[in-house]
């Protein structure tokens, strides 16, 4: 998602430095941001002139510090654990000004318990993108118990400015998009574990039936499946047993098929699309 938050803002005209802790990860992440901007100049959708300067707006680096220095906004991008999240804020806190908002881009994640980790709680909100970020346009805006209203307007505008659409909701468990989400991917994975069709029907199902982009098993590939079971994992313990995880998906990710970044996970990938179904499941 980071290379994704990175993109758009430097489409809109931000400078930006994105940061991770591995050099060939940074290297990785402008790499695919570089593919994203040639698709678009190829299906008409910006010149190589905005290409080009998107590229010149955009650094990375594997030092925080540096990736912060004279920010106006930092947002976060890094695993569901809650005691990365505590780390990587209070670090990020320790190296800018009072007034830079500190954004969290977690899908489910408690943002109050996020910003009760700052010394200064009242800067912290969510920002929560949808995978591919680039081409989503939704970002919703989560409020936790400590935001200032000088805080959420800043969200609003900056959401705005990106041209994405803002929705903002409080902070309960799996807000609004992630709980309504995650419900009907967890009930088509029970599908697939019951044999009640194939992953690809499943899919196909929704995508011509109800007009999603992509059906709920693609996107829980393409999300990654321990991704998913963790936010199931922890709107099970917050919500109740309706969001138990299916044992499919336990299975899966105890084998390391966690979706497309693995090559595996409903579906076999290859070069970043689908090749077939993974498993018993046969290609018609």
């Amino acid at each position: 998602m980071g290379h994704g938050i990175a993109q758009v803002s430097a489409m809109a005209g931000h400078d930006v430095s994105m940061r991770d802790i591995d050099e060939d990860i940074v290297d990785d992440g402008l790499a695919v941001i570089e593919s994203n901007l040639d698709g678009g100049v190829e299906r008409d959708k910006l010149t190589e002139a905005e290409a080009a300067a998107t590229l010149d707006r955009l650094s990375g680096t594997t030092s925080l510090e540096d990736a912060v220095a004279d920010a106006d906004l930092v947002v976060e991008a890094v695993p569901e654990d809650m005691d990365i999240k505590h780390d990587t804020v209070t670090e990020v806190e320790s190296h800018v000004d009072r007034d830079v908002i500190i954004a969290s881009n977690t899908s489910s994640l408690s943002l109050t318990a996020i910003a009760s980790a700052l010394d200064h709680p009242e800067r912290a909100i969510g920002l929560h993108f949808f995978n591919p970020v680039h081409i989503m346009a939704l970002v919703e805006i989560v409020v936790p118990e400590q935001a200032s209203n000088n805080t959420i307007a800043q969200a609003h505008e900056f959401v705005e400015g990106i041209d994405k659409t803002p929705v903002e909701v409080t902070d309960a468990p799996g807000f609004a998009s992630s709980r309504l989400g995650v419900s009907l991917g967890v009930e088509a994975i029970r599908m697939v574990q019951e044999d009640v069709a194939s992953p690809r029907d499943i899919d196909t199902a929704m995508e011509l039936g109800y007009n999603h982009p992509m059906g709920p098993l693609e996107l829980g590939d393409v999300v990654g499946l321990d991704v998913r079971l963790d936010i199931l994992e922890y709107l099970r313990e917050e919500l109740g047993e309706r969001f138990r995880p299916p044992q499919i998906l336990k299975r899966k990710v105890r084998a390391g098929k966690l979706g497309k970044k693995t090559g595996e996970g409903f579906y076999v990938w290859e070069d970043g699309d689908i090749a077939a179904m993974s498993g018993d499941w046969g290609e018609d």
